[in-house]
């Protein structure tokens, strides 16, 4: 939109304002009316930005194509084996496929009939505090 304006609009600009602060004289300043006048501003503005949030996830939602309904496969997890590795279990039409992922290839490792057979294991991984690491750091230093 700038780039559609004329530039000698632009050495306009510092005459305009100093045009405004003649025409009040240069002492009426008034801080309240100042900042309720940011607020006000401040407010359109937020209110603009989630009135376009609100339209339009509830109008993109009416796409079929960008509905997640019609998504018929679905990456379930990754798993990192190290740089450019990693083992992906994907969902496709209900049906299960482990795959590795390795630089520019992609393998079938496995077909898995039905995901119940399969036992989660627990992964609870206790992450250290960060006062922990920061002690840590600094025994280093």
């Amino acid at each position: 939109m700038i780039r559609c304006l004329p530039p000698w609009l632009f050495l306009l600009l510092p005459a305009m304002a100093q045009g405004a602060e003649a025409q009040t004289g240069g002492k009426d300043f008034n801080f309240f009316y100042s900042f309720f006048q940011m607020i006000a501003a401040l407010s359109i503005v937020v209110g603009l930005i989630l009135l376009i949030f609100y339209l339009s996830t509830r109008f993109l939602r009416k796409i079929p194509a960008l509905k997640p309904a019609n998504q018929h496969i679905r990456v379930l997890e990754i798993k990192s084996m190290g740089p450019r590795k990693a083992l992906i279990l994907i969902e496709i039409s209900g049906e299960y496929l482990l795959l590795s992922s390795s630089g520019d290839q992609l393998v079938l490792i496995k077909q898995i009939n039905m995901l119940e057979n399969i036992e989660p294991l627990d992964e609870s991984v206790v992450l250290p505090s960060f006062l922990s690491v920061l002690k840590r750091a600094s025994l280093y230093n």
